[in-house]
């Protein structure tokens, strides 16, 4: 499958220095930044460095190193933002949309990394 990357799209822009964020966590690979619309105390942005549009696409192109620092820069954002349940935090969740069905809202791979409070149940239970 063929993905096509938009260079002009936020987070693009955050990366290449356009865009300020408040930036949480930086590594080679990846970068961490609070939402500017939170959804609860913590919500943190996790994305890869590199242009990758969604979970699938970073999945099946990025390199071992990419996806190794991605999925790590994800567990120092959870304890560095103190949701670790074996650390004392009450817990998280981490959301990745992607595509239309998904409501995707930015094409370049993001993860949200919600917690601080119960949030209650992801999607109502269909009969």
């Amino acid at each position: 499958m063929a993905y096509t990357y938009d260079d002009q799209n936020i987070f693009a822009k955050i990366l290449r220095g356009e865009v300020p964020c408040n930036k949480v966590l930086e590594t080679e690979h990846s970068l961490a930044f609070r939402d500017i619309n939170p959804q609860a105390p913590e919500h943190v942005l996790v994305i890869p460095k590199g242009p990758y549009v969604n979970y699938d696409h970073f999945a099946t192109e990025a390199s071992d190193e990419e996806i190794v620092d991605f999925t790590r820069a994800i567990g120092r954002v959870c304890t560095l933002i103190g949701v670790c349940p074996q650390d004392g935090g009450l817990g998280y969740r981490m959301i990745a949309n992607a595509g239309e069905a998904g409501v995707q809202e930015v094409p370049h791979l993001h993860v949200h990394v919600l917690g601080g409070r119960v949030l209650g149940r992801m999607l109502p239970r269909q009969g």
